[in-house]
């Protein structure tokens, strides 16, 4: 029999690997600065020891929200939010593949190239990194 404390490590283990592995896809498709920093809520999975760990060998700087304090993390909650009700809630997700591929076509097809955001001038996230970028390379 496993006991609730092994079921619960093994969790924070596959939360750990599926997020840094969303993290390295994320690396992958943009140009990173040294020094970037990665900020995040206070989940377990973001402070878990193999995290920080991996986080620290790819030279980023952990960034966390206070505890109880929500107001840091306005942002990823907004865009979970959005998610949730632009996407997830309109779809039969019958599978995890399904699943997945909802998501990644929300952010990639739409939320990063289309959707206009009031916090960046109503611009999209790629039009203000590509201004980011030819401003500063």
């Amino acid at each position: 029999m496993i006991s609730p404390r092994e079921q619960q490590r093994h969790c924070v283990e596959q939360a750990v690997v599926s997020t840094f592995e969303a993290f390295k896809r994320a690396v992958a498709s943009r140009r990173v600065e040294p020094g970037l920093l990665l900020h995040s809520d206070r989940g377990v999975q973001y402070r878990s020891g193999e995290y920080q760990y991996l986080l620290s060998r790819s030279g980023v700087k952990p960034s966390m929200s206070r505890k109880g304090n929500c107001w840091n993390n306005a942002a990823m909650e907004s865009f979970f939010a959005r998610l949730k009700v632009e996407s997830i809630y309109t779809e039969d997700l019958k599978d995890k593949k399904t699943a997945y591929s909802c998501v990644f076509d929300y952010i990639e097809m739409f939320y990063n190239t289309i959707r206009r955001h009031s916090a960046n001038n109503y611009q999209s996230p790629n039009d203000v990194e590509r201004q980011y970028y030819d401003k500063y390379a």
